[in-house]
């Protein structure tokens, strides 16, 4: 099976951007471009804790309800939830009714909050962004975790966060756009990269 695809559109794209319009819109609009905002990335955090286990395909059907029910992933409103805010999200068949989960995403609210008066979370992700590296030519090319994810895990775990191992992060890097994991001959590549080129370079870690 190819691992770029040509749509009805024209356009060749990595294959798992292919396989229905949910998958396509986020493949084209969204994955590996830049999130340098405190609110999306915290966004990206919890949807890749709730994706753990999961399918990404999951994720992406009950999102707009996954957003509503967690308060549009502002921190400063989800860090209030209490016991009974968690045992109503449990009910709530909108979002992956797992407890640790769900306390996590709490959690990370609040170690979001204590992180703006040391390195707010946008420049702490940042910080580690990898140097640029040749376009992966098949999905055999792409890794699950990287030094830098492995890095990143360990100073947010230190910081407060949870449920943010490795291969976690990993994936949330590629989805806001800190490395490019589009194929090469993928359509928006291009576009992607020079996104990237464009965002500023924080302090590296340690600094």
């Amino acid at each position: 099976m190819a691992d770029l695809v040509t749509g009805d559109d024209g356009n060749a794209r990595c294959r798992w951007g292919s396989l229905d319009e949910r998958y396509r819109d986020y493949h084209d609009a969204e994955w590996g471009w830049p999130v340098t905002d405190e609110r999306g990335l915290y966004e990206k955090l919890c949807l890749e804790c709730l994706q753990s286990g999961l399918s990404w395909a999951l994720i992406l059907r009950k999102r707009d309800g996954i957003r509503d029910a967690l308060a549009g992933f502002d921190p400063d409103a989800v860090a209030g939830f209490g016991n009974k805010q968690i045992e109503a999200l449990l009910e709530d068949a909108r979002v992956s009714r797992n407890r640790h989960k769900l306390e996590a995403i709490v959690q990370n609210a609040q170690a979001t909050i204590d992180a703006r008066e040391e390195r707010p979370l946008p420049e702490l992700v940042w910080s580690f962004r990898p140097s640029p590296r040749p376009a992966p030519k098949s999905f055999a090319d792409l890794v699950s975790l990287s030094q830098e994810s492995k890095e990143l895990a360990k100073e947010l775990k230190r910081r407060g966060f949870a449920f943010v191992g490795p291969t976690t992060v990993y994936s949330t890097m590629q989805a806001v756009g800190l490395l490019n994991d589009h194929l090469a001959g993928c359509f928006v590549r291009e576009a992607v990269e020079a996104a990237q080129r464009d965002v500023q370079v924080f302090w590296p870690p340690g600094s």
